[in-house]
């Protein structure tokens, strides 16, 4: 039988066409090229494999809920508590049970293609999902910490169906309607909280690139608000925007 061009045996491998009798006889091959693609293909499978085990693992919440006989378990998360401009953002999700999605992670893990990809599938996979936005000035007039209990609260209550348990990123919410647990670090152990994690953190990102088009000297498009060298560079010369969180350091000092 006639060898199959490495071209051939590339695009095999590259539609998913690659037959278990053909994988194993190629481990015969002798020819550097089709050692290389079994190489990668196995890399690419093994890769596969680790971040099912991921997935799986960062389930075990959501899976502990189920047996408990709750169906609507949301995760809740947020964005921007650091920044010194712009609004901190949460969100809510409530993901089917059969919802899957190996690299799901916290949102700070991903690359902004890989957030944009996720976005989009977790939008339109999930049962229900809030979003809530607090800008710079209720920021000022509550404080960091209860505007971002607020838009955690608002987010949840966005949320229909309503959910039946609530999973929260490392916050504390008095008052559901439904029973909740607080994780430590939820954003890297719930699948749930990991999904809210990327719905707020685009959501932000896609606020602050708005926000740069209109005071391009500060880089918001870049620095999302925080307070690099850039950044804070841009508020000595220029002073500050009306998105500018005036209780925050160092902008306080300079009011």
């Amino acid at each position: 039988m006639e060898k199959q061009s490495i071209k051939e045996i590339r695009n095999l491998f590259d539609t998913g066409e690659i037959s278990e009798e053909l994988f194993l006889a190629l481990k015969n091959d002798e020819r550097k090229g089709v050692q290389q693609l079994l190489n990668r293909f196995e890399n690419k499978k093994r890769k596969e494999r680790e971040l099912e085990e991921a997935f799986l693992k960062m389930s075990t919440y959501e899976n502990k809920c189920y047996k408990e006989g709750y169906q609507l378990i949301a995760g809740v998360d947020e964005a921007g508590r650091g920044p010194l401009a712009g609004p901190v953002v949460a969100a809510a999700v409530i993901l089917p049970q059969e919802f899957k999605l190996p690299g799901l992670n916290d949102s700070k893990q991903l690359n902004e293609s890989q957030r944009n990809s996720f976005y989009s599938i977790i939008t339109e996979k999930a049962i229900s999902y809030g979003i809530s936005i607090i800008n710079s000035k209720q920021i000022d007039a509550i404080n960091i910490f209860e505007a971002t209990k607020t838009a955690m609260n608002e987010a949840i209550n966005k949320l229909q169906p309503n959910a039946d348990y609530v999973l929260i990123d490392a916050v504390e919410l008095k008052g559901l309607s439904c029973p909740s647990e607080s994780l430590i670090k939820g954003d890297t152990k719930s699948i749930s909280i990991a999904a809210a994690s990327v719905l707020a953190k685009v959501t932000r990102d896609r606020i602050m690139k708005d926000l740069h088009k209109e005071y391009p000297v500060y880089k918001f498009a870049t620095n999302m608000g925080y307070g690099t060298k850039e950044h804070l560079a841009s508020i000595d010369e220029f002073g500050i925007t009306p998105y500018h969180r005036k209780s925050f350091a160092p902008i306080k000092d300079l009011i």
